[in-house]
């Protein structure tokens, strides 16, 4: 078997880690959930909580909402195996995925399909205008395995002071004409 069908599953138990606390509670197996103190006043508890923390918690929860319902079930999936899993390799997965670049743990948020991809397409996601990125994940979530794979090649060949451009035209398309500009541009035509 080739080594990356073989770290497949590891890498969705590891976006698990992250993914799994931006679920709500009423979707998580129990053996999931992070120990929480005993219920007090919520309002009380969020303003304890930190900016820092607050932010993460809300850029986690939205996350979340943009995901595909598709990706959704995949992660809930994911997460009951996890739920399975003895303690001691639940927290190794845990800290394997802590000790990634923060960078890529947090593009492991935009689910299980771009989160792998995320590397190859982050000069594409990395910067992108408020007013594109909702269009743009929601484009990138319609492409199948090979188009995605199409797209890593030509963001990894275009430069930087390019991605902008590329990343309207790629917003520009319609799903056929993308279809044809993506092999165009892998082919370098």
């Amino acid at each position: 078997m080739p080594r990356s069908e073989r770290s497949r599953p590891w890498r969705l138990l590891l976006v698990l880690a992250l993914i799994v606390q931006a679920l709500p509670a009423a979707a998580v197996p129990a053996p999931l959930l992070p120990a929480l103190p005993d219920a007090g006043d919520p309002a009380a508890d969020w303003a304890a909580m930190g900016l820092a923390r607050q932010h993460d918690l809300r850029a986690r929860y939205a996350a979340w909402q943009a995901l595909p319902e598709t990706e959704r079930q995949s992660v809930r999936q994911a997460a009951a195996r996890v739920a399975t899993l003895p303690p001691g390799e639940r927290d190794a997965l845990y800290r394997r995925f802590q000790q990634q670049d923060r960078l890529f743990r947090d593009g492991w948020r935009l689910g299980p399909q771009l989160g792998a991809l995320y590397p190859k397409l982050h000069p594409l996601l990395g910067y992108v205008p408020a007013e594109q990125r909702t269009p743009l994940l929601a484009l990138l979530h319609q492409l199948d395995a090979d188009q995605l794979a199409q797209l890593g090649l030509i963001v990894q060949r275009t430069p930087p002071q390019e991605q902008a451009e590329l990343r309207t035209q790629l917003l520009a398309l319609d799903a056929p004409a993308r279809a044809q500009w993506l092999r165009q541009k892998v082919e370098g035509r």
